[in-house]
C-alpha cells in the first residue's frame, strides 16, 4: 500500500509561492499541496484555478492551530516575514523550508537556526539554484579536473530594467533585505562557496543607478577564497547589454556560459518538470571549454529544480539530510552583509573566523 502524500502548507503566493514553490511541491511524488495562506484576493483567485484541491486560508495562524493536519510548511513570504513565519512553524512542530535568504541579518538567521536545533525540527533554505543546469555543469567541470587548477571564477545575474517596479523587493529598508544583492547576490554567492570553498576576503561595490531607487540596483562582489581562487559576482537590474553567465579560468582551460537556466522562465509559462526536455537547453547555446582557437563545446546539464523537493520529501520520511545545510544560508547572509560594509567603507574586509 503506497504512503500517504506528506501535506505542504505554503505561506504566500506571490512570485516565490507561485512561480517556483506552488507548482514544484505539486509536481513531487509523495507531496502534495495542501494549504495555500494569501489574503490577496487576485492570488487567492489564482491559486484556485491554478490548484484546486488546496484549501485557501486567510492566516498563517489557521495553520499552527491545526498543526496536526500538515507534515510541512513552506515560507514563500516577503523577506522581512522569513524569520517570524519560521519560527511560528517550528514553534508547532512543523518542518520548514524557507526561501532565501532566510533572514535579512545572519544574527537573526543564526537565532533561528538556534531556535531549530533546539526543538528538533528540520529546516532548510530553498536554494533552488544548486540545481541550475549550468551551475551543475560547473561543478562536473571542476570536479573532473577539466580546467586544471582554476584561479577565477566569473558568474553574473543581470537585468534591464530601467524602471523601479513596485513591490518590497525595492524597498528601502533594512528589514524587508531588498535590492540585487539580497535578492540576485545570495544565489552567487552561495554557488561560488558550494564551487570553491570558505572565503576569507570580500570586496564590494554597491549601487542605487536609477533615480528614484531606494535600494542598490548594481553591485559587484570578489570574494577571495581560502583556497586561492578569485570570485567576480555581478548583480544587475541596470545592464543593457548582458554578460557571459558564467566564466571560470583555470591552468589549463577555460569554460564560458551564455544565457540563464531555462527552468525559471518555462515554471512562469506553466510548464512543469515532468515534461519533455525539462531544463535542458539547445546545443548552439553549450558553453564553450579549451583556449582560445581550440575551443569545444561542453553539453549543459539539464537542470533539475524538483530535486529540491525530492529530496526533502526523502529527508522527512527517511531521516534522510535536507538538501541544503541552512548554515550555509545563514554564512551567505553574513557574506553579504560584509559586503555591503565593505562598499561603504570602500575596504577589503576580512571573514571572521
Amino acid at each position: 500500500m503506497a504512503e500517504a502524500a506528506l501535506r505542504v502548507g505554503l505561506l504566500g503566493y506571490g512570485v516565490a509561492g507561485r512561480v517556483f514553490h506552488a507548482p514544484l511541491i505539486a509536481a513531487t511524488p509523495g507531496l502534495r499541496l495542501d494549504a495555500v495562506v494569501t489574503r490577496h484576493p487576485e492570488r487567492r483567485e489564482q491559486a484556485r484555478r491554478e490548484h484546486p484541491d488546496a484549501r485557501l486560508v486567510d492566516d498563517a495562524d489557521q495553520l499552527w492551530h491545526a498543526a496536526d493536519t500538515l507534515d510541512l510548511v513552506v515560507v514563500a513570504t516577503p523577506n522581512r516575514q522569513h524569520v517570524p513565519a519560521a519560527r511560528a512553524a517550528l514553534a508547532a512542530g512543523l518542518p520548514v523550508v524557507v526561501d532565501k535568504p532566510p533572514a535579512a541579518t545572519a544574527a537573526h538567521g543564526r537565532a533561528l537556526l538556534a531556535e531549530a536545533d533546539r526543538l528538533g525540527v528540520p529546516l532548510t533554505v530553498f536554494q533552488n539554484r544548486r540545481w541550475d543546469g549550468d551551475f551543475l555543469t560547473a561543478r562536473r567541470l571542476v570536479e573532473a579536473g577539466e580546467l586544471g587548477r582554476v584561479r577565477r571564477f566569473e558568474s553574473r545575474f543581470e537585468r534591464w530594467r530601467p524602471a523601479i517596479k513596485p513591490g518590497w523587493r525595492e524597498s528601502g529598508t533594512t528589514d524587508d533585505a531588498g535590492g540585487v544583492l539580497y535578492d540576485l547576490g545570495a544565489h552567487l554567492v552561495d554557488q561560488a562557496v558550494q564551487l570553491f570553498g570558505p572565503v576569507a576576503r570580500v570586496y564590494a561595490e554597491v549601487d542605487r543607478r536609477r533615480a528614484g531607487a531606494q535600494v542598490d540596483d548594481d553591485a559587484f562582489v570578489a570574494l577571495t577564497h581560502t583556497g586561492g581562487v578569485h570570485s567576480h559576482l555581478w548583480m544587475s537590474a541596470v545592464a543593457p547589454q548582458l554578460g557571459p553567465r558564467m566564466r571560470i579560468l583555470g591552468d589549463r582551460a577555460g569554460w564560458t556560459s551564455y544565457g540563464l537556466d531555462p527552468q525559471e522562465a518555462a515554471l512562469r509559462d506553466g510548464g512543469r518538470p515532468d515534461t519533455p526536455g525539462w531544463g535542458e537547453v539547445p546545443a548552439d547555446r553549450y558553453g564553450q571549454l579549451g583556449v582560445d582557437g581550440e575551443l569545444r563545446p561542453v553539453p549543459t546539464e539539464p537542470g533539475r529544480y524538483q530535486d529540491f523537493y525530492a529530496h526533502v520529501a526523502a529527508a522527512l520520511r527517511d531521516g534522510r539530510p535536507m538538501p541544503v545545510d541552512p548554515r550555509d544560508a545563514v554564512d551567505t547572509v553574513a557574506l553579504i552583509e560584509l559586503a555591503h560594509r565593505s562598499a561603504a567603507r570602500g575596504e577589503v574586509l576580512t571573514v571572521e573566523a
